[in-house]
């Protein structure tokens, strides 16, 4: 049995040169010294697990990967589709006359939407592409300006409905 004086280390590990089948304690690992002279088993292969290269965009890229560009930052614009989409039911609603009309209107606003996310691509193109040099990773600014419009649009909406803006001004009388 180990001395209990000696420290929790010292006491667990053998600090020997060369193990010796004498030397044996229980519960202490007995580790041989490599040998030096003789090759590895298999030779060293890089597992990828270092920092990843950059990835260099091509300046012709396929039409699906400019459509995968798209589809980066769709939530500013379905966010005010639906506020469009809900602003405009109300107003519709309350109408109450033939959907014919304000459909018409609402598709409208839709086309309206899809030429302006059109134009903020194509002048970012022009401006930032070819102009300035830069790479667009994505579509999030003309995403962003086609959802403010369409919530722009649903607000407008909601500014032709009477009772609304009544419950409005109401809101606005009590400050």
């Amino acid at each position: 049995m180990a001395d209990q004086t000696q420290p929790w280390a010292e006491r667990t590990v053998d600090l020997s040169p060369e193990p010796s089948p004498q030397s044996y304690q229980r519960g202490v690992a007995q580790v041989q010294p490599r040998d030096q002279g003789r090759p590895p088993a298999a030779p060293h292969e890089p597992t990828g697990t270092g920092w990843p290269e950059p990835e260099v965009e091509p300046r012709w890229a396929p039409h699906g990967y400019q459509r995968g560009q798209w589809r980066i930052g769709k939530g500013w614009t379905v966010f005010g589709a639906l506020v469009a989409f809900v602003c405009w039911g109300i107003w519709a609603i309350s109408t109450r006359g033939d959907l014919t009309s304000p459909v018409l209107t609402f598709v409208l606003s839709l086309a309206v939407a899809a030429g302006l996310f059109a134009l903020l691509r194509l002048v970012g193109r022009i401006v930032l592409e070819r102009q300035l040099g830069r790479v667009r990773r994505s579509a999030r600014g003309a995403h962003l300006v086609t959802g403010l419009f369409l919530t722009g649009v649903g607000i407008a909406y909601l500014r032709q409905t009477e009772w609304v803006m009544d419950a409005v001004n109401w809101v606005r009388g009590l400050f």
